[in-house]
């Protein structure tokens, strides 16, 4: 196997997982053989031209799908013969490999056939299983079922290839490159050959399909192909005719879809007059990932195995290129934020509901009669807030309910602290303030901390004193007016360890955002605005939090008055956030995650931005900012964090991205290192 794993191939797709796959609609004609052999050649060699591994074609292209008896006619599959044996050829300098549909004889049958073609091989010929003979349908007429063709070989364009509907197809030089054949009516059945195919170890499956179009067709098309690269752990190529085949009773529509684990990479322009060939780059890594930690997985395929399902394995060098070729591939540069504008409101509905629910459902289960939260004029703690007063509205009593403290510090900024009066007052909740310095001087003096003698040491012990202070607060508040303490710190301070352990902000009675990441909090408190969900003066509060710097405000401003920053300290969140999704959700290393990173990243005006995303925030990162925050995030999650995730409160789990719960999604040693990951990111990534 090639060593593709330094710097020097660090740009190549191929090197982090990635298979190019390609969905053609060529033009045909009706019968018109070498008419349609010069169209598939035609769309070889463009699909070659853009880097394409694995071209999937229509069904029966080579002799067009509907003509009918004319598929029983000698001269036509003579034509189709030799037409194969043209694109075999013509194949030798081309680096996809295509499925070819085109019907074929054998034994005395006539087979509705894929046909995998690959540098002047014929690696194999899937048959149809599942033939459809109702409504506009007539198959049967014309050709037998290949259901139980296993283990056999065709003669085809002068030579022998595999035959059967058991045959898996596998790069021997591109891991992760398998893929599996089944043909229009299959993907319709009820159990589709694909399933068994998939488990079997098939990453990639594919749909050769002629399937006229009527009227809403095409989302049943989407859906079958979404629901089965979904359910099969896999991704899904699908082609279907069009235009150019004859309309004598049907019309045709040319879509083309690829899936990926139940996500539309990409899918072709319908009923277009100009061939098509739709494109994306499918991750190979991550549908085997998804599989490893899917124990499901794992026993549907051993059930499978023990029912009789077995499947050859060609396997082919491929030969890829492992060069730049770009990423063909939408990333979202906020994985955690909803990025479908159709779905918004839905989508940030459930994750603002999701952390209302949980928190009803625990103030209704203690005997408490108060919520107590300390109120910061930040963005967690005015998310944690605003929640709490949607549980009161949900559960019909007063705001009042909640018990907000604001507790200025030694840095605390009159903004921060005027924006935290404002929104307690907009919500009408009970508010007070406690003065935390005083208590703060006389804990360091009896530490004998610099700081008491009037010195400017502005270290760990002198952040955290304040920090633990304002928890120890809301702790004996909380017992001293039958309450409990909402936590406020969200799943990003958590991956990153940016808490104060124990008593301090690492710790409460529930912890309401410890499932939302920094960069979902800022969309969800947007949302609330625009989604009027409260009164223009608690909307006007809001607006104003979103707008300042995110800081923990422990250190007293510097000579020029600049706020502590927690972003210059420790990196722009909007990267942690995507650091953490990829590796926590999906397991990929380091210089994958980078890779992704760099292409989501690298210029502001490419890709798309999640919906009504402020211009004013949207930013861009070179690979070496890329580099150096991720060594940060690596070197905290990994080694320096995890005993503070370990003795995590209750909170309730809001992202498919994940938790970092130790009785959820991320269980781990809280005395482990983070060497193995930080030596492949040196090892493999690009220092500029």
């Amino acid at each position: 196997m090639n060593d593709w794993t330094g710097p020097d191939h660090f740009y190549a797709l191929h090197r982090h997982g990635f298979v190019r796959v390609a969905s053609s609609t060529p033009h045909v004609r009706p019968a018109d053989v070498g008419f349609n052999r010069d169209a598939i050649l035609a769309e070889a060699r463009r699909a070659h031209e853009a880097g394409v591994d694995l071209v999937v074609y229509p069904e029966l292209c080579v002799s067009s799908y509907a003509i009918d008896d004319l598929h029983m006619q000698t001269a036509l599959l003579d034509a189709v013969e030799e037409a194969i044996a043209a694109v075999v050829e013509a194949s030798r300098d081309l680096s996809p490999v295509l499925l070819i549909g085109a019907p074929l004889r054998h034994e005395g049958r006539l087979y509705n056939c894929a046909v995998v073609v690959a540098r002047g091989a014929i690696l194999g010929v899937v048959p149809k299983s599942f033939l459809p003979n109702y409504r506009e349908y007539y198959e049967k007429r014309w050709f037998a079922h290949g259901r139980n063709i296993r283990g056999q070989t065709i003669r085809l364009a002068g030579r022998d290839a595999p035959f059967g509907s058991d045959l898996l197809f596998e790069a021997a030089d591109l891991p992760g490159f398998v893929f599996h054949v089944e043909i229009c009516e299959d993907y319709w059945a009820t159990i589709p050959p694909s399933s068994e195919a998939a488990l079997a170890g098939a990453v990639i499956l594919t749909n050769l399909s002629a399937s006229n179009i009527v009227i809403g067709k095409a989302d049943d098309r989407h859906m079958l192909c979404r629901a089965q690269s979904a359910r099969a752990f896999a991704a899904y190529a699908y082609s279907a005719a069009g235009p150019g085949e004859s309309t004598t009773d049907l019309a045709w529509d040319g879509q083309g879809a690829i899936y990926e684990l139940g996500d539309l990479m990409a899918e072709s322009e319908r009923f277009s007059l100009e061939p098509g060939l739709c494109i994306a780059d499918i991750d190979t890594q991550r549908i085997l990932n998804e599989r490893l930690r899917t124990g499901t997985f794992a026993d549907a395929a051993e059930h499978a195995r023990r029912s009789g399902a077995v499947f050859r394995r060609v396997t082919f060098d491929h030969q890829p290129h492992v060069q730049d070729k770009g990423l063909i591939r939408k990333i979202r540069r906020f994985p955690y934020v909803p990025n479908r504008a159709s779905h918004l409101d839905q989508d940030c509905y459930e994750a603002f509901n999701i952390q209302v629910e949980g928190l009803r459902r625990r103030f209704e289960a203690t005997s408490g009669t108060t919520m107590v939260i300390g109120v910061s004029g930040g963005l967690d703690s005015t998310h944690a807030l605003i929640v709490a007063a949607k549980v009161c509205d949900r559960l019909n009593i007063p705001r009042s309910t909640i018990l907000g403290f604001t507790m200025p510090g030694f840095a605390t900024g009159e903004t921060t602290k005027s924006n935290a009066w404002k929104l307690m007052r907009a919500l009408g909740i009970t508010a007070a303030e406690i003065d935390i310095r005083p208590a703060a001087r006389q804990m360091l003096a009896d530490m004998g901390h610099p700081f008491a003698e009037g010195k400017p040491q502005y270290d760990i012990t002198f952040e955290n004193v304040q920090a633990g202070l304002r928890t120890d607060y809301l702790f004996r508040l909380a017992n001293q007016r039958n309450g409990f303490v909402i936590g406020t710190g969200d799943l990003s301070e958590l991956a990153l360890g940016w808490c104060t352990y124990g008593v301090g902000d690492q710790m409460s009675h529930y912890a309401v955002n410890a499932g939302v990441p920094k960069t979902l909090i800022q969309y969800l408190i947007r949302w609330a605005v625009r989604s009027n969900q409260f009164d223009p003066e608690t909307d006007a509060v809001l607006e104003a939090i979103l707008g300042t710097t995110i800081s923990p405000e422990l250190i007293p401003a510097d000579d020029e008055a600049g706020m502590q920053s927690t972003e210059d300290k420790i990196g722009p969140y909007e990267l942690h956030d995507f650091f953490l999704f990829h590796i926590m959700r999906y397991g990929l290393p380091p210089s994958k995650v980078a890779f992704l990173a760099w292409h989501a990243w690298r210029d502001v005006n490419a890709g798309l931005w999640p919906h009504e995303f402020p211009d004013s925030l949207k930013k861009q990162y070179d690979l070496a900012t890329i580099r150096k925050w991720m060594e940060a995030f690596l070197w905290r999650f990994f080694t320096t964090s995890q005993f503070k995730r370990s003795a995590l409160p209750n909170g309730p789990k809001v992202s498919a991205g994940g938790s970092l719960s130790p009785r959820g999604d991320w269980r781990a040693p809280s005395d482990s290192v983070a060497t193995v990951w930080l030596e492949e990111l040196r090892r493999s990534v690009p220092e500029a």
